[in-house]
């Protein structure tokens, strides 16, 4: 499965447009993971501990937008776009959303 940002694919023609796909993923960073991160918060750094789980949600997320093109019968998502919000209480919560057009190219 072919997933670009970009709104066509070089040296290809889309046959048909699928429609809208969404991959979501809500994630918790855990007490642990929180004191972690605020040593780096004192002592200064990078936060391997949200980079990771940064990367986890994100590619969580991707893997469903996928999934769910393939379940729409594309082969490719087009025009992806990945926000990132926080949520819950001191925004404990991570949500990753991508979303693209789901299409099929010959």
């Amino acid at each position: 499965m072919l997933l670009t940002t970009s709104g066509t694919i070089d040296g290809k023609r889309i046959v048909e447009y699928k429609g809208i796909v969404f991959g979501e993923v809500v994630t918790g960073v855990n007490f642990i993971k929180d004191i972690a991160a605020s040593l780096r918060d004192i002592f200064g750094g990078r936060s391997g501990t949200y980079e990771n789980e940064l990367v986890g949600a994100r590619e969580d997320a991707l893997r469903e937008l996928e999934q769910r093109a393939l379940n729409m019968g594309a082969n490719a998502v087009i025009g992806v776009k990945v926000d990132y919000e926080t949520l819950g209480q001191q925004s404990g919560m991570l949500m990753v959303t991508c979303t693209g057009t789901a299409v099929y190219y010959e």
